[in-house]
């Protein structure tokens, strides 16, 4: 039998639709899939739950800013580089 990959998004809507109720056993011969399969997803849906509501950190913000402004840079730099010695 080949093994199946599921999509994260699909793994949230079907724990969800347990959340909200839907019987465990309609939820999981819709979805051909284990009741343990169902509770692992479940409880890694909820213990992951809390990073939801995290933001990124200005650092982070801060940092991609700073790498594009020295990616260009480095670009022009290059170029001239390339001018000067007669390449382009």
């Amino acid at each position: 039998m080949k093994k199946r990959k599921w999509d994260n998004k699909i793994k949230a809507a079907i724990v969800l639709q347990g959340l909200r109720g839907t019987p465990l056993q309609q939820i999981c011969n819709e979805h051909q899939i284990s009741q343990g399969m169902y509770y692992k997803w479940r409880d890694e849906f909820l213990s992951n739950s809390a990073k939801v509501f995290e933001k990124p950190e200005k650092y982070t913000e801060s940092l991609t800013q700073e790498n594009q402004k020295l990616k260009r840079l480095v670009g022009e730099l290059t170029i001239e580089l390339k001018k000067s010695e007669g390449l382009l």
